[in-house]
This record gives structure tokens, sequence and C-alpha cells, in this order.
């Protein structure tokens, strides 16, 4: 294997939204720095089955508001 081509791998920690912490392997940070998740897979809806609001107020949202009731149909 060549030297110096891989990225440094060490422990930091993850303190997911509960306030839970484990220790993990990352190139992220520095040794024993920890990284506070805003969003993970305890409360991000795609895990738990809640309302999806991301698409709220979207670009999808506004063409379907404007456009929504228009069909392809030519027949009259």
């Amino acid at each position: 294997m060549k030297n110096d081509t891989h990225p440094d791998y060490h422990m930091i920690k993850v303190e997911m939204t509960d306030g839970t912490v484990f220790e993990t392997r990352s190139t992220w940070g520095s040794e024993g720095d920890t990284l506070h998740l805003d969003i993970d897979p305890k409360t991000h809806p795609a895990w738990t089955g809640g309302s999806r609001r991301a698409a709220e107020g979207g670009r999808v949202d506004k063409f379907n508001k404007r456009f929504g009731g228009l069909s392809l149909s030519t027949k009259k």
C-alpha cells in the first residue's frame, strides 16, 4: 500500500438528539471530539413514520397548487 494516501481515522463521540452517546471511528474532527446531531434516526420522520413537513411549501407544492386542476386531455 502507498503511504499517506488514506485519511486519518480516529475515535470520536457521537451525541444523539436524546442525549445518548456512542463512540465510533471517523475522519471527522480530531481524536476525542464530540459530534452533536440535530437529526438522527430517533427523531427524523423518514425513520419514525411522522408527517412529511419537508414537502410543505416547496416547489412541488407550489406547482400542484397552481396547476393541479389541469389535465392533458384534449377531449371536450
